[in-house]
């Protein structure tokens, strides 16, 4: 099997495999939350495990990923754990001051969910064209809007949200609040039936006259955008890991049937051009290995992931690309058992694609690219 991260990663990565695998076994076909806490119970979530030192804690989280999808977690499993861990966890520990991440750090255990709430159905990709308003009123705040396209919405029990607290395009115009979802004034919209990762469900939380106590504030009020950047360099940066394990089973799955498989009087893997899809799927991986564990290594060395942020779009982009690489080939070589449930080669062609536009659509991230060469270019 193709390992191409740093040797004690790989070390954990094969660990997680083993010791996730009961855990993914027992619960496979079981509601998403059963699934979460039988991985969660296992440390998936947690930080800094107790007497740990090399790696360091994002490589060491990054590993767990990894692991457990290469043990046959389902990818929205996987990628509910990298969105919680390099999405939400990491940026607040980084963030909130030592005593408010204390008052937080239960949410390692699992029985604690996060979401993420910034996009609105008008403003996605642009912040500064959100609706949502948070307004003073004595010594907290009154919050009313709707945030959609929540990853964990339904099922989430604190939500970071992002609200406008002042007017205009001024980068200090947002803030960023976090806050249990069952207070008071907020409800949940719409559910979402998805075809990319539907394992793990997405919705709309609506708010209506929701009074947030100043404790709720993160940062400063106007130090959203500030707070924003932080948890979607971070995303950009690794969260691409929960594909690594699909992929890497995928490779796996692939280059067996193309060795074994009868084809015109010969294995098919003989084929010059089959060996070249294999060829590329493996190419696609190791690129993907390495950048992303390239960027949890200098997150460890502490590198703030606001200056890693065009590092970690190019690394979003590739690793995007190359996993819907790796998928398309796979499903060329598989043939119409790609799309027969039970082949043991059935494609998902949605979920690697969805990683095109999620931490960040990828034809507006390559706007990102362009402008750090100086050029002139809008979104």
């Amino acid at each position: 099997m193709l390992r191409s991260g740093p040797a004690p990663a790989e070390e954990l990565v094969d660990a997680w495999r083993e010791r996730a695998r009961p855990a993914v076994e027992q619960t496979e076909g079981k509601d998403f939350r059963t699934q979460w806490q039988a991985l969660a119970d296992l440390g998936a979530l947690r930080m800094d495990p107790p007497g740990s030192e090399h790696p360091g804690p994002v490589t060491r989280a990054l590993a767990a990923v990894e692991g457990i999808g290469l043990a046959g977690a389902d990818p929205g499993i996987c990628y509910a754990l990298a969105s919680q861990l390099f999405g939400m966890q990491f940026p607040l520990r980084a963030t909130l001051p030592e005593q408010a991440w204390q008052a937080l750090a239960h949410v390692q255990d699992g029985r604690t969910m996060l979401c993420h709430a910034l996009t609105e159905r008008t403003a996605g990709s642009d912040p500064l064209s959100m609706d949502t308003r948070a307004r003073r009123d004595g010594d907290g705040y009154v919050l009313d809007g709707a945030k959609t396209f929540i990853t964990a919405a339904p099922i989430a029990d604190l939500a970071i949200v992002f609200a406008r607290t002042a007017e205009g395009r001024s980068p200090f115009a947002l803030s960023a609040f976090l806050f249990p979802v069952d207070t008071p004034g907020v409800s949940l919209g719409e559910t979402f039936d998805k075809t990319a990762l539907p394992t793990v469900p997405m919705g709309e939380l609506v708010f209506d006259g929701a009074r947030l106590p100043a404790t709720a504030l993160i940062g400063e009020e106007g130090s959203g955008l500030a707070v924003m950047s932080s948890t979607t360099a971070w995303e950009r940066a690794v969260v691409l890991g929960y594909a690594l394990g699909p992929m890497r089973r995928t490779l796996q799955r692939t280059a067996e049937w193309a060795g074994t498989r009868e084809h015109f009087g010969r294995r098919m893997g003989a084929s010059h051009q089959v060996a070249a899809r294999i060829s590329d799927m493996a190419l696609a991986l190791h690129r993907s290995r390495v950048q992303l564990y390239a960027m949890a290594a200098r997150l460890d060395a502490g590198t703030p992931a606001r200056q890693l942020a065009a590092e970690a779009a190019l690394t979003k982009i590739s690793v995007a690309e190359d996993y819907v690489r790796l998928s398309e080939h796979a499903t060329a070589l598989a043939g119409v058992r790609g799309f027969l449930p039970g082949s043991g080669l059935t494609a998902d062609l949605h979920s690697p694609m969805a990683a095109h536009v999620y931490a960040g659509h990828n034809d507006l991230l390559r706007v990102g690219v362009a402008r750090q060469f100086g050029l002139p270019v809008e979104n």
